[in-house]
């Protein structure tokens, strides 16, 4: 037997072992994480080329703005009904999940299709990529994500000033 086939008959064993029945795409999730690995990887070299070099702490300022660039931009991509073009390949629309944000579900296609629907469809799963994307760009173009993550840390605020004063006017009217 060849290298590649006891590879993939081991890989078969312990996907079986792993999840059973249920359709866990294992084999796609290890694609995601390669795929992860290479953006990494990717981002390295982009700032050695430019001659970044890691700050020795990042502050509280910088963590606390970063955070929540991120929780915006995650929940933004994963969840907003404007974005949701580039979520329908892979995924399906199921009903709205209020504040302009949509319920979705991952079809069962092949384990590619269904680990990349799982990601862009989570924004648990999207905050590793976006916070490193963001964090990288601290270090390697400061100013525009600097720019960039106020931008959506101030969506991100103003998001919850619209929901604290639907929630007023609900109080009053009641």
């Amino acid at each position: 037997m060849s290298v590649v086939k006891e590879v993939a008959e081991k890989a078969k064993r312990v996907q079986r072992g792993y999840a059973g029945e249920a359709d866990r795409p294992l084999a796609g999730y290890v694609g995601v994480m390669g795929v992860y690995g290479a953006f990494v990887g990717g981002l390295t070299l982009l700032g050695r080329a430019a001659g970044a070099r890691l700050p020795r702490r990042f502050g509280a300022g910088d963590t606390v703005l970063l955070a929540a660039a991120t929780f915006k931009a995650s929940r933004l991509l994963a969840k907003d009904a404007v974005t949701s073009p580039v979520r329908a390949p892979f995924t399906r629309y199921e009903e709205p999940a209020g504040n302009d944000e949509l319920n979705e579900s991952v079809p069962g296609k092949g384990p590619v299709e269904h680990a990349v629907g799982e990601l862009l469809s989570c924004p648990f799963c999207l905050n590793v990529w976006i916070g490193t994307g963001l964090a990288a760009g601290l270090v390697i173009a400061p100013r525009p994500a600097r720019l960039a993550a106020t931008v959506l840390t101030a969506v991100g605020m103003a998001d919850a000033l619209h929901l604290l004063y639907d929630a007023g006017k609900k109080l009053a009217s009641g």
